[in-house]
């Protein structure tokens, strides 16, 4: 099979695209035929260490496809099942081994290819909305990057449980596909803090460096600010004491695996986000698919931000 390994940390050229044995499942696992592999900020935080590897690795951390092997142990899945996972390394292949507890069933209601660019930003979504903050209905968020994959999604849940969304962008295309994702109002990132001070309930930020203190001036006294990412960088070390006199706020670095740790929490998410996507209610906006050989060209795609919405690889 052909697949992409790292055998140094680095920019989008570490990324070497080879030929490798096919895998054998061991116990506990199964072989997928990848269908298609989604492209997240964390691959490149792997790529480039920001998150330390233990090298040469396999990279990708979400995908669906078809079972084609099954270990010993292995319950509950079967050859020729659709399947999907999500923080599971070595999705960057024609191939991946995946432990069969991490493993979701994709309804027939939706694509495999759908199945691979919901899993890591749609559960990141639940999570946050339901979970990390629970939304209700009439809250003010925030959702920063707003014609980005999670963007998109993070305005779409948040609506569905009856808030008022405020999100951020950069171009007038940008803020186009905000707005059809059900964004209420649409600001630049020059502006947002001073429009917004003081004002709102929850952000949801993924872009770090760049937006972080203007969503901490955003919110109201007792406000939350959900850190999930850095795209712009990460956030310098902060004082706790600016939490307290910004109206004692609460700040979170949440993270997906710590959210779907237990077997039943991964299926109730995935089951959700499923239902809501063959029902028509919460709508993946795949913008880019490539070759899995251009899995660099990905990279550089998505860290340059010249991308909208959700990129998967094709093997």
């Amino acid at each position: 099979m052909r697949a992409i390994i790292v055998s140094a940390q680095g920019g989008p050229e570490v990324l070497e695209y080879v030929e490798r044995p096919d895998p054998v499942p061991g116990d506990g696992e199964v072989v997928v035929d990848v269908a298609a592999s989604g492209v997240n900020f964390i691959d490149i935080y792997h790529r480039s260490g920001a998150y330390p590897l233990d090298l040469p690795t396999s990279i990708g951390s979400e995908g669906a496809g078809t079972v084609s092997a099954v270990g010993p142990g292995v319950e509950g899945v079967a050859v020729g099942d659709t399947v999907a996972w999500a923080s599971v390394l070595g999705s960057y292949a024609e191939k991946a081994v995946v432990p069969a507890d991490r493993l979701v069933p994709v309804p027939d209601s939706v694509p495999a290819e759908l199945a691979a660019a919901a899993m890591l930003q749609g559960m990141t979504a639940h999570y946050l909305t339901h979970s990390t903050y629970e939304v209700e209905a009439g809250d003010r968020v925030l959702v920063h990057a707003g014609a980005g994959g999670m963007g998109q999604l993070l305005i779409q849940l948040a609506k569905l449980k009856g808030a008022k969304v405020y999100t951020t962008v950069s171009t007038d295309e940008k803020e186009k596909l905000a707005r059809e994702a059900g964004a209420d109002e649409v600001l630049r990132y020059d502006d947002f803090a001073q429009a917004l001070r003081g004002t709102i309930d929850v952000v949801y930020d993924g872009v770090g460096k760049a937006t972080f203190d203007g969503g901490l001036e955003a919110l109201r006294p007792r406000g939350l600010m959900a850190l999930y990412g850095a795209a712009s960088g990460p956030v310098p070390p902060l004082d706790p004491q600016v939490l307290n006199k910004q109206g004692s706020l609460f700040l979170t670095r949440p993270t997906l695996v710590h959210y779907v740790a237990e077997r039943a929490e991964l299926l109730q998410r995935a089951a959700d986000l499923f239902g809501w996507i063959g029902a028509g209610q919460v709508r993946i906006n795949v913008s880019h698919r490539y070759p899995l050989a251009d899995a660099r060209q990905a990279h550089e795609d998505l860290a340059g931000r010249r991308t909208t919405g959700k990129l998967l690889l094709i093997p």
